[in-house]
């Protein structure tokens, strides 16, 4: 699974909508929506503070593990 859809997963799991997300990022919901669309792509920052939010590792959200 690629890391657009882990986003999108991990997002909708959560119950928060784009714009949510977009917020506790610091970012725009368009901004946010091209990186679940995978059109632009998620920067450090960005990835270090989903995975805080969510608790899993980063190595999951990137598709590199099965673990959380």
């Amino acid at each position: 699974m690629d890391y657009v859809r882990i986003l999108r997963d991990l997002r909708e799991d959560a119950d928060k909508t784009q714009t949510q997300i977009a917020e506790i990022l610091g970012t725009s919901q368009t901004m946010y929506a091209r990186y679940e669309r995978g059109a632009n792509e998620l920067p450090i920052h960005h990835l270090i503070t989903l995975s805080r939010y969510y608790r899993v590792s980063t190595d999951y959200i990137l598709g590199l593990s099965k673990d959380r």
